[in-house]
């Protein structure tokens, strides 16, 4: 039976008591070389590059449906799976994926809270051992929940209901690191570097949900807006939806491709 009372963010504790369950399936997006060293045991590796398609200069687009399909089947995920994914740079690989489980309308599925970084300095066990799971099988299809492409966001660019959130550094942000032929933001976007949401001196563990509630709601992100998250290509602004959805904001979508597109086109509106 899927476990419906878990978090969609746990924390190494709570997947520790977890692991054991048949119907879990472990996720890792790691680099290879530290997968190689060490990882959680069950845990089936996943190359970041299967997730994503590229389209130059556009980066970060969804993979088509086919593709993740196979993806979900080599890992041995079900639609009766509950899906966990970590990774060693804070969570965004992995939340991308969760993120595309997410649009293709996966219900059960959650990041580790500070990946195998957190979990290595808990001493919780590893394994270097290669495990091949059962082949899945999983029919993919895409819908429009929690996505937002570049025509969708020009149509909303000047809704009160609606707000933006860059999840770059302020130096992307304000366009004095310049990753595409046009620099800026979107237009009404505010700023929140995506890695202010981690204790970077304990284990890359999120902050206290409270006082990220606050900042969010500083920045005017609040419950009775659609918020839409973008950075470069949805790769770190896929950790801010995760964590949004985990804090309890319901109407959250991310734009895939992101500035990689905006800023690549000759006539959308810049800040």
């Amino acid at each position: 039976m899927i476990p419906t009372d878990l978090p969609l963010i746990l924390s190494p504790e709570q997947l520790e008591a977890e692991l054991d369950r048949p119907d879990i399936v472990l996720v890792d997006l790691c680099k290879p070389e530290v997968f190689a060293q060490a990882h959680l045991p069950r845990a089936v590796h996943l190359d970041y590059k299967q997730i994503v398609r590229v389209q130059k200069p556009v980066m970060g687009l969804l993979p088509p449906a086919d593709d993740f399909a196979a993806v979900l089947a080599t890992v041995g995920a079900t639609p009766d799976k509950f899906i966990v994914a970590y990774d060693d740079e804070g969570g965004g690989r992995a939340a991308r994926f969760l993120w595309t489980l997410d649009v293709a309308g996966h219900q059960h599925y959650a990041l580790l809270d500070g990946g195998i970084h957190a979990w290595a300095a808990q001493n919780r066990p590893l394994t270097s051992e290669t495990y091949a799971p059962a082949h899945g099988h999983y029919d993919v299809c895409f819908g429009e929940q929690g996505v937002a492409d570049r025509d969708y966001i020009l149509a909303r660019l000047h809704d009160p209901a609606v707000q933006l959130l860059d999840t770059r550094t302020a130096e992307e942000y304000n366009g004095t690191k310049k990753l595409a032929q046009r620099a800026g933001h979107i237009p009404g976007a505010v700023n929140f570097n995506w890695t202010d949401a981690l204790d970077l001196n304990n284990q890359l563990l999120l902050r206290d949900s409270t006082e990220l509630r606050d900042t969010f709601n500083t920045l005017g992100i609040t419950g009775d807006k659609e918020i839409i998250v973008y950075c470069q290509s949805h790769h770190r602004s896929a950790h801010t939806y995760i964590l949004l959805k985990q804090l309890g904001y319901r109407r959250i979508r991310g734009y895939p491709g992101a500035w990689s597109d905006w800023g690549n086109q000759a006539d959308t509106p810049i800040e």
